[in-house]
Formats: structure tokens, C-alpha cells, sequence
């Protein structure tokens, strides 16, 4: 009898470790979307290893990932650079996110708790507090937090998971914008978290799409400002 056949159904096989490549993907990406690696930065593999404590082959490796995923850019005879995003990419994702962000906004007024909402205003308190103190990092957080909260309470599983792969890459986008939004973002936040608190979907998701309309706006000026 084979030892397979001896366990318990349902028994849990032990957990293979993360392979140390999808770590450094992970870190170099974190660094790519927080703007520590700026769009166009040449990324040499051995200030990489140093940097992260590991070799240059899981370093190589991640870098052919990220190429993969349009993070970062290979050019033969000159290595690896950040991907810088054309305005087109940048105008196609961010209006997507309208679309998703709107129909989230919508669903959540439907579906708003005082739980939920509560939550809501905790996250924008905390944005407010950070947005005086200048912290720009927690100020980030804030608003990542407040976007994933109300999508979360859209109830809707599908449209989390695909607004959570989308967020990933807006929040690349997202970071050279939220400065100079600054109070006006949170403002429209605070007129967003109204509505839903009052279950009035179809302005939720109004003043969510002229929300990320706003970002988007901004974004493709600056960009076009240089």
C-alpha cells in the first residue's frame, strides 16, 4: 500500500517555498510601482543583487519575468530598463479603471452597512491626518485602502479580483498624481463616502467615475507637460 493511500482525505500537503525569483520580482516590483525605480531608470543586475541581498541569477531571472509583464523594458547591447508608459497605455488603463471603480462605487451603495461605512470614514480620517503631517507614504496607503474597501463591498467577488489586478498597475500611475491632487482627491472622497453611507448608487458611481476621471486628467497633463 502506497503512503498516498494511507492519509487522511483531505490531508494538506507541506507548502513548497516560494521560488527566491518570484521574491526578487516582487521586491523589484514594489520598488518599480512605489517610483524608487523611475520609468526609464537603467537597472544594472549587480546593484540589484547587492541591494537585495542575492546573486545576479534570480535577479537575471526576475528581470525576464518583469519583461514578460511589461514592467521593464530588455534592450540587447544595454540591459534592462523601467518600462516608461506611452500616454495611450496610460489613457487605456486608467479609463478602465473608471469603468470598474464606477460600477464598484455603484454596488457598494447598494450594499453599504454602517459597519462598512465606518470603516470608510476611518480610512478617510487617516488620509486627512497624513495629508497634513506631508506624509505622502501613508497618504498613498490611504487611498489604496479606501479604493479596495469599496470595492470590497461592491460584493461582487469577480469584479475585486480583476480591479485588484488592475490597481497594481494604477497605483504606478497613481503616485506622481496624488501630490498635486492633493486635498481635492480627498475632498471628492469625503463627497463619495456621503453617498454611499445614503445608498445612492447611481451618484456613488458618478462621483467615482469624475473621481478617477480627475486622475486620469491629471496624469496624461503632466505627462504631456514633461
Amino acid at each position: 500500500m502506497s503512503l498516498t493511500s494511507k492519509l487522511p482525505q483531505g490531508a494538506r500537503q507541506v507548502a513548497r517555498p516560494v521560488p527566491l525569483r518570484e521574491t526578487v520580482y516582487q521586491a523589484i516590483l514594489e520598488l518599480i510601482i512605489t517610483g524608487e525605480l523611475k520609468p526609464g531608470q537603467h537597472l544594472v543586475e549587480k546593484e540589484l543583487a547587492e541591494l537585495l541581498g542575492v546573486s545576479r541569477q534570480p535577479v537575471r531571472e526576475a528581470l525576464q519575468w518583469l519583461k514578460k509583464d511589461e514592467w521593464v523594458d530588455l534592450r540587447p547591447g544595454y540591459g534592462a530598463f523601467v518600462h516608461s508608459p506611452t500616454p495611450e497605455e496610460a489613457d487605456q488603463l486608467l479609463s478602465v479603471r473608471t469603468l470598474l471603480e464606477g460600477e464598484s462605487a455603484r454596488l457598494a451603495a447598494l450594499n453599504s452597512t454602517k459597519e462598512g461605512v465606518a470603516e470608510l470614514k476611518q480610512i478617510y480620517k487617516r488620509g486627512i491626518q497624513a495629508l497634513k503631517a506631508d506624509d505622502t507614504e501613508e497618504v498613498f496607503a490611504a487611498n489604496a485602502e479606501l479604493h479596495a474597501r469599496i470595492t470590497e463591498m461592491s460584493g461582487n467577488k469577480i469584479l475585486v479580483e480583476i480591479a485588484a489586478q488592475v490597481d497594481r498597475r494604477v497605483r504606478w500611475y497613481h503616485t506622481p498624481v496624488a501630490k498635486s491632487r492633493g486635498k481635492k482627491s480627498w475632498d471628492e472622497h469625503s463627497a463619495l463616502i456621503d453617498a454611499i453611507s445614503k445608498s445612492e448608487a447611481d451618484r456613488a458611481a458618478q462621483l467615482m467615475r469624475e473621481h478617477t476621471e480627475h486622475t486620469r486628467e491629471t496624469y496624461l497633463r503632466q505627462n504631456a507637460e514633461g
